[in-house]
């Protein structure tokens, strides 16, 4: 079967695994449901019938939040990988996690959290954007692969020591708590309000990434020859940095930090694409969405007192496959 024909089949069979996901999702909790109440419950009435109001204002924003951030993971993390043609790139390479992080740890700190719902979110969606502005800044004169690299991982650095300052210094227990537990990454307890937070900037940041299609095929090919084929490769890396950029701010902004999604989804799509990164974004956007609602499933499963973290059970899955993934280029490299 032709690889071109095969592409509506992968992403057909990614949205109906995710939608069987959901549904299971939407089960599981404090209070099992059944999958048929389950769904019924999307549909119930929340103000009479107790089921329909754990779904609708529970379960089902927990489960719209966590596809979402995975979706602004995979999806990024895919065009990144294109973009600096590096199968280790993932987005906090662009210091874009780590800032948002950092700005989310500010406002825990100030108290500013106290004050509004949205204040968190605002405060790590500016920490991502100043980031970019920062990349933007030091890699203008040299727009080559390698100083986008270091600048990213300069400023992932300075923004770690910047939060690790902040728990430092915090001016209480209660305060230190809520950051470690906020950079933990968590779908917990999270609303319809982060759903309507967070899409405002997804959505122009996926349009950014999924625009940048035609030229990343063309950038596998090398830059020299994607030049000759018309491309404006200030204009690609301005794309994937900014689509990036609020995506994935706008992810951490609502869920924490959750990290190696973006690492490890594109590696599991890429064989059924023939290695073309054109056609993996799509279903790497969907695969994020459906592995990061598998994990979720496994945090509300795993036999703790209490409930795993999800930022946490990612790097346990995340660190190993990311070695894994250094042994196996290094032998290519040989």
């Amino acid at each position: 079967m032709n690889k071109a024909v095969q592409a509506p089949f992968l992403i057909t069979g990614l949205v109906a695994g995710l939608l069987v996901v959901g549904a299971v999702s939407l089960t599981i909790g404090h209070a099992s449901i059944p999958l048929a109440a389950s769904v019924g419950g999307l549909f119930g009435d929340a103000t009479a019938d107790p089921v329909a109001l754990i779904v609708q204002e529970i379960r089902l924003p927990r489960l719209l939040v966590g596809v979402i951030v995975g979706a602004s993971l995979g999806l990024a993390g895919a065009a990144l990988q294109g973009l600096l043609r590096n199968p280790l790139a993932d987005p906090g390479v662009i210091g874009v996690s780590a800032s948002a992080g950092l700005g989310a740890v500010v406002a825990i700190y100030y108290g500013a959290a106290a004050l509004s719902a949205y204040a968190v979110p605002g405060f790590a969606m500016a920490g991502a954007l100043i980031s970019t502005s920062l990349l933007y800044a030091l890699a203008r004169r040299d727009t080559s692969v390698l100083t986008l690299i270091l600048v990213g991982i300069g400023l992932s650095a300075l923004a770690g020591a910047l939060t690790s300052l902040a728990m430092n210094l915090s001016p209480n227990p209660f305060s230190l708590s809520d950051m470690v537990l906020w950079l933990l990454g968590s779908l917990a307890n999270r609303s319809f309000t982060e759903l309507w937070i967070a899409l405002p900037f997804m959505l122009p940041g996926w349009l950014c990434l999924l625009l940048s299609a035609p030229a990343l095929r063309a950038l596998s090919l090398g830059e020299e020859t994607a030049t000759t084929m018309g491309v404006d490769l200030f204009r690609l890396r301005a794309f994937v940095i900014v689509g990036s950029a609020l995506s994935v701010g706008a992810g951490v902004a609502v869920s924490g930090a959750i990290g190696f999604i973006g690492l490890i989804v594109p590696h599991m799509i890429r064989p059924f694409v023939g290695h073309d990164p054109a056609r993996l974004l799509l279903p790497s956007a969907i695969g994020g969405a459906l592995l990061i609602t598998l994990a979720d499933i496994g945090v509300r499963l795993a036999p703790t007192d209490r409930e795993l973290k999800l930022g946490v059970l990612t790097a346990l899955i995340g660190a190993p496959f990311f070695l894994f993934l250094v042994l196996k280029t290094r032998r290519a490299m040989r």
